[in-house]
């Protein structure tokens, strides 16, 4: 997953667009039980679930990885976004199966001069930028207090859900994780995120002990892919 430097902006734009319909096909599958789901009760829900999982995932996932792009040029970096073909691959196959490994690639930073403090706030931007998703949609929740059974109700809850999960899931201490830096540069500040993040997560979606146990499962698996994938 090495970074070419010369990467064009339509490039990179390609790779957010192909990362993006890898991940919103991935969590529809996931979110309609996979494809023995799909067989059980027809492609009805996987089609339901396609534009709620476009909301979702661009808002948090894309938003993300652009944050950390920005931040990263802000300080004098190369940065890009690239996709990783056996990352997509591992993405479809598992939401395939009713579950999902979503690790269809990141921003890749180049950077000879970085400072810790400046490492730590570009890996800052991100989960930061889910948290900010995480507010505006929770603000909507109750501005528009739709029918809990209603198609709006699970577009707005499950943007709640992703945004919040993916920022836990970044705060971990796991390198290539953003948490591992931010934890490198200033340890006040990566504990007060993450107990922060960690209770809006159990508050707003009563997320069981065992998904916290796959999560970091999810994450000792992504640190080894990253690691092969250099």
């Amino acid at each position: 997953m090495a970074f070419r430097y010369n990467l064009s902006g339509s490039e990179e734009v390609k790779n957010i667009v192909i990362a993006d319909v890898v991940l919103i096909v991935a969590f529809s599958l996931t979110m309609s039980g996979g494809i023995a789901g799909i067989g059980a009760t027809g492609i009805g829900p996987f089609v339901m679930y396609l534009p709620i999982a476009a909301l979702a995932v661009t808002l948090s996932f894309v938003l993300h990885e652009l944050m950390h792009k920005f931040v990263a040029q802000h300080y004098g970096a190369i940065a890009g976004f690239r996709t990783s073909m056996n990352g997509l691959m591992i993405t479809l196959l598992t939401g395939a199966l009713g579950f999902l490994l979503g690790i269809p690639g990141a921003t890749m930073i180049y950077a000879s001069n970085f400072t810790k403090r400046e490492n730590g706030l570009v890996s800052l931007a991100g989960p930061l930028t889910n948290f900010v998703v995480f507010v505006v949609f929770v603000a909507l929740l109750y501005a528009l207090n739709p029918a809990t059974s209603s198609y709006l109700y699970t577009a707005l809850t499950f943007t709640i859900f992703v945004s919040i999960l993916l920022a836990f899931f970044n705060m971990l201490p796991i390198p290539p994780l953003d948490g591992s830096k931010i934890l490198a540069w200033n340890k006040p500040v990566y504990v007060t995120v993450l107990a922060v993040v960690f209770v809006l997560m159990f508050y707003y979606t009563s997320i069981p002990i065992i998904s916290i146990v796959l999560m970091l499962v999810v994450a000792l698996f992504f640190s080894l892919f990253y690691r092969l994938a250099l």
